[in-house]
């Protein structure tokens, strides 16, 4: 079943890949499209050929897709949360089991290199454990009243969740959206990226393949349109959307309309603080981090680097040494740590940010080009050189906008409120690696207070971009609301009822 399209993985190269079986799945199984007359190309990053047509869903398959969503969680809904717990266990269990696979897959559509997607696909299968653990757990409260009264509380789900995800995280984000929601009883119907749809499908059948009623997670395939018909469906209880803020603005109108839950992911243009009692080399490892992980396209990246001017030599000559020995090249080999841009658009866009940047005055140290591969495969893909800026001001472009890119900028003043980190020396030890307890309070404090301070939802104290399942992530401001992972994202695939019983006479005024 989702054996499918992954059989070929074990022998693919880059450049072999091509997926001609339907990307929409509800009922059960996969759904070819009514009409083929609006395909799009999706096309994959590491050669600029075409990996697939993408068919977005119209108003009658998307209306197909939810109605068989809620006949799914009709059942779901009433199963009880250990019985939901074995199922998605089931599940995390397929996608271990077949994660080498499923993450060539993912690396293939996406560009980003295989180590980066192993990792990823271990996060998914995490991510479903960790909340088929909770779905046991889910329960209200009792509450006495005055007289032998009393009262409870319930809670139960929503019905039909929607996820729309971005192209940066296709399989994670997937998960990310459809555990929290399976867990508290509800049933979802997920629109991927239209650059990267494949992998989504995958999981479909996976959940399908595990146990999950007929319709549990479905997916369908489009674009802004399709995404309107899902925030506007009046079966629709909940839409949780990662992605732009423009966008997110819309999703949050549409949905508004039927009064919808929201939960927003959107952008980032976070501060790293580095100060100069850091352990320099942590520091250099963790801007690097904060830049260049999925080709920069991450938006909780630290991607506006503040360096305290005392160590801002070394540091500077460190992360430009290390920046241009970044190994630039196939997403399929081990030894690459960058891929492809997931497009050529954003490829030139992000090009564009730097060209725009060199003429506001800032100073290119490294990189910032496009590159060419010398595998004669590679020519056509969406390749630049990891780029790092100097001689920001608050004010630049590249400061102030998400260049969602290789690009690291050394310049608090931001709309966005995502991540944030900070680097300083958080405990003192001599050559015996014994405690200095009077250095540990006063470089401790200091990195508390930054971190308090800080306008963002994450702060990261001496690392960056770790995210485990188990802490809630999302941002303030412009940066969206709501939280995903953690045991707080419950609350937000949940609702509660309270139930109030009077065990004497009813007193009435009347």
């Amino acid at each position: 079943m989702a054996q499918s399209t992954l059989d070929s993985m074990p022998g693919a190269s880059t450049g072999t890949v091509v997926i001609t079986e339907p990307l929409n799945f509800w009922g059960g199984k996969r759904v070819k499209p009514r009409e083929e007359k609006n395909a799009e190309p999706v096309f994959e990053p590491a050669t600029g050929r075409v990996l697939c047509q993408m068919v977005p869903c119209g108003a009658e398959e998307v209306d197909e897709a939810i109605q068989s969503a809620y006949a799914a969680y009709q059942k779901w809904s009433k199963m009880a949360g250990m019985e939901r717990a074995r199922v998605m266990l089931e599940a995390a269990r397929i996608i271990r089991e077949r994660r080498e696979k499923i993450a060539k897959l993912e690396a293939i559509n996406n560009g980003k290199t295989i180590t980066e997607a192993l990792v990823n696909i271990d996060i998914s299968w995490k991510s479903i454990e960790y909340y088929a653990g909770l779905a046991g757990t889910l329960a209200g409260q009792h509450i006495q009243l005055p007289g032998g009264a009393f009262a409870y509380s319930r809670r139960e789900p929503l019905g039909v969740c929607v996820g729309i995800g971005a192209w940066n995280f296709p399989f994670v984000i997937a998960t990310m959206k459809s555990a929290p929601a399976l867990a508290c009883g509800n049933a979802i119907v997920y629109k991927p990226s239209p650059m990267a749809p494949v992998t989504a499908v995958i999981l479909a059948e996976i959940y399908k393949e595990a146990g999950v009623p007929d319709g549990l997670f479905c997916v369908v395939q489009g674009g802004a349109e399709t995404g309107s018909l899902l925030c506007h469906h009046p079966k629709v209880a909940k839409v949780s959307f990662t992605g732009s803020v423009p966008t997110g603005k819309k999703v949050m109108e549409m949905s508004a309309k039927s009064v919808k839950q929201v939960t927003l992911e959107l952008g980032g243009k976070s501060p790293l603080i580095i100060f100069k009692d850091c352990e320099l080399e942590n520091a250099v490892k963790g801007a690097l981090m904060a830049n260049f992980l999925t080709q920069g396209q991450v938006c909780c990246n630290g991607t506006r680097v503040f360096v305290q001017r005392e160590i801002m030599p070394q540091f500077l000559e460190e992360v430009v040494k290390r920046t241009k020995a970044i190994p630039v090249g196939d997403p399929l080999l081990g030894s690459t740590r960058m891929g492809p841009l997931i497009s050529k658009p954003q490829l030139e866009k992000v090009l564009g940010f730097v060209s725009q940047a060199k003429k506001e005055g800032a100073r290119v140290l490294c990189g910032g080009d496009p590159f060419v591969p010398s595998d004669p495969k590679l020519k056509g893909g969406y390749f630049m050189s990891p780029c790092v800026l100097d001689n920001c001001r608050d004010d630049m472009t590249c400061v102030k906008e998400e260049i969602f890119g290789p690009v690291m900028s050394r310049a608090n003043n931001t709309t966005f409120g995502l991540a944030s980190g900070v680097f300083t020396r958080s405990v003192c030890r001599d050559s015996n690696f014994k405690l200095h307890t009077d250095c540990f309070s006063l470089d401790i404090s200091r990195a508390h207070r930054v971190a308090a301070s800080m306008e963002a939802g994450t702060c990261f104290i001496n690392n960056y971009n770790i995210n485990p399942i188990e802490l809630p992530f999302g941002g303030y401001k412009m940066s969206g609301f709501g939280r995903e992972n953690g045991q707080v994202t419950i609350e937000y695939y949940s609702q509660l009822k309270t139930v109030v019983v009077e065990m004497g006479d009813v007193e009435s005024l009347f």
